[in-house]
Protein backbone atom coordinates (compact mmCIF):
# COMPACT_ATOMS: atom_id res chain seq x y z
CA UNK A 1 0.00 0.00 0.00
CA UNK A 2 0.91 3.65 0.08
CA UNK A 3 1.63 5.94 2.98
CA UNK A 4 2.14 9.70 3.16
CA UNK A 5 4.11 11.03 6.11
CA UNK A 6 4.28 14.72 6.88
CA UNK A 7 6.81 16.61 8.95
CA UNK A 8 7.83 20.16 9.75
CA UNK A 9 4.86 21.63 11.55
CA UNK A 10 5.11 23.59 14.78
CA UNK A 11 4.59 26.93 16.46
CA UNK A 12 6.09 30.18 15.20
CA UNK A 13 5.64 33.92 15.54
CA UNK A 14 4.06 36.18 12.96
CA UNK A 15 6.43 36.80 10.08
CA UNK A 16 8.48 33.67 10.61
CA UNK A 17 8.84 30.71 8.26
CA UNK A 18 8.21 26.98 8.29
CA UNK A 19 8.85 24.25 5.78
CA UNK A 20 6.56 21.26 5.59
CA UNK A 21 7.59 17.99 3.97
CA UNK A 22 5.52 15.07 2.75
CA UNK A 23 7.13 11.78 1.83
CA UNK A 24 5.27 9.08 -0.03
CA UNK A 25 6.28 5.45 0.37
CA UNK A 26 5.04 2.07 -0.76
CA UNK A 27 4.49 0.37 -4.07
CA UNK A 28 4.25 3.58 -6.06
CA UNK A 29 4.24 3.47 -9.84
CA UNK A 30 3.89 7.20 -10.44
CA UNK A 31 2.69 10.36 -8.71
CA UNK A 32 0.60 12.61 -10.91
CA UNK A 33 -0.12 15.55 -8.65
CA UNK A 34 0.72 16.59 -5.14
CA UNK A 35 -0.85 19.12 -2.88
CA UNK A 36 -1.26 20.74 0.48
CA UNK A 37 -4.58 21.48 2.17
CA UNK A 38 -5.34 23.02 5.54
CA UNK A 39 -8.21 23.00 7.96
CA UNK A 40 -8.66 25.56 10.70
CA UNK A 41 -11.01 24.94 13.65
CA UNK A 42 -14.62 25.32 12.59
CA UNK A 43 -13.73 25.71 8.92
CA UNK A 44 -13.75 23.48 5.89
CA UNK A 45 -10.58 21.99 4.53
CA UNK A 46 -9.19 24.21 1.79
CA UNK A 47 -6.58 23.88 -0.90
CA UNK A 48 -3.37 25.75 -0.13
CA UNK A 49 -1.13 24.75 -3.01
CA UNK A 50 -0.80 22.03 -5.63
CA UNK A 51 1.78 20.92 -8.17
CA UNK A 52 1.35 18.64 -11.16
CA UNK A 53 3.76 16.11 -12.55
CA UNK A 54 4.75 18.66 -15.15
CA UNK A 55 5.56 21.23 -12.51
CA UNK A 56 2.54 23.49 -12.89
CA UNK A 57 1.53 25.07 -9.62
CA UNK A 58 -1.65 26.48 -8.17
CA UNK A 59 -2.03 28.52 -4.98
CA UNK A 60 -4.84 29.84 -2.85
CA UNK A 61 -5.08 33.61 -3.18
CA UNK A 62 -4.43 33.99 0.54
CA UNK A 63 -0.94 32.44 0.28
CA UNK A 64 0.26 33.67 -3.12
CA UNK A 65 3.65 35.32 -2.83
CA UNK A 66 4.27 33.81 0.60
CA UNK A 67 4.08 30.03 0.13
CA UNK A 68 5.95 27.90 -2.39
CA UNK A 69 5.26 24.28 -3.26
CA UNK A 70 8.01 22.14 -4.74
CA UNK A 71 8.72 18.49 -5.36
CA UNK A 72 11.62 16.06 -5.47
CA UNK A 73 10.53 13.31 -7.83
CA UNK A 74 13.49 11.08 -7.04
CA UNK A 75 12.49 11.02 -3.38
CA UNK A 76 8.70 11.01 -3.88
CA UNK A 77 8.68 14.00 -1.59
CA UNK A 78 7.15 17.43 -1.83
CA UNK A 79 7.45 20.53 0.25
CA UNK A 80 5.59 23.62 1.29
CA UNK A 81 7.82 26.57 2.11
CA UNK A 82 5.78 29.02 4.15
CA UNK A 83 7.16 32.51 4.62
CA UNK A 84 5.74 35.60 6.29
CA UNK A 85 3.35 33.50 8.30
CA UNK A 86 0.24 35.09 9.75
CA UNK A 87 -2.07 34.03 12.59
CA UNK A 88 -4.74 33.22 10.00
CA UNK A 89 -2.42 30.54 8.60
CA UNK A 90 -2.93 28.57 11.81
CA UNK A 91 -4.43 25.20 10.89
CA UNK A 92 -3.78 21.52 10.51
CA UNK A 93 -1.99 21.05 7.21
CA UNK A 94 -2.54 17.90 5.17
CA UNK A 95 -0.61 16.72 2.18
CA UNK A 96 -2.20 14.64 -0.54
CA UNK A 97 -1.25 12.92 -3.73
CA UNK A 98 -2.99 11.54 -6.79
CA UNK A 99 -0.93 8.53 -7.70
CA UNK A 100 -0.86 5.10 -9.26
CA UNK A 101 0.41 2.16 -7.26
CA UNK A 102 0.95 -1.57 -7.67
CA UNK A 103 -1.77 -3.73 -6.17
CA UNK A 104 -0.52 -7.30 -6.52
CA UNK A 105 -0.91 -7.79 -10.29
CA UNK A 106 -2.58 -4.56 -11.33
CA UNK A 107 -2.11 -0.81 -11.24
CA UNK A 108 -4.55 1.25 -9.21
CA UNK A 109 -4.99 5.03 -9.20
CA UNK A 110 -6.25 6.75 -6.10
CA UNK A 111 -5.86 9.78 -3.87
CA UNK A 112 -4.00 9.49 -0.60
CA UNK A 113 -3.76 11.81 2.40
CA UNK A 114 -1.21 12.41 5.11
CA UNK A 115 -2.11 12.37 8.78
CA UNK A 116 -1.90 16.14 9.19
CA UNK A 117 0.55 18.40 10.96
CA UNK A 118 -0.31 21.37 13.16
CA UNK A 119 0.91 24.84 12.27
CA UNK A 120 0.32 27.54 14.86
CA UNK A 121 1.23 31.17 14.23
CA UNK A 122 1.17 33.50 17.20
CA UNK A 123 0.82 37.26 16.97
Amino acid sequence: QVQLVESGGGGVQTGESLRLSCAASGSIFSIHAMGWYRQAPGKQRELVAAITGGGSTNYADSVKGRFTISRDNAKNTWYLQMNSLKPEDTAVYYCNADLTYYDVTRLVSDRFWGQGTQVTVSS
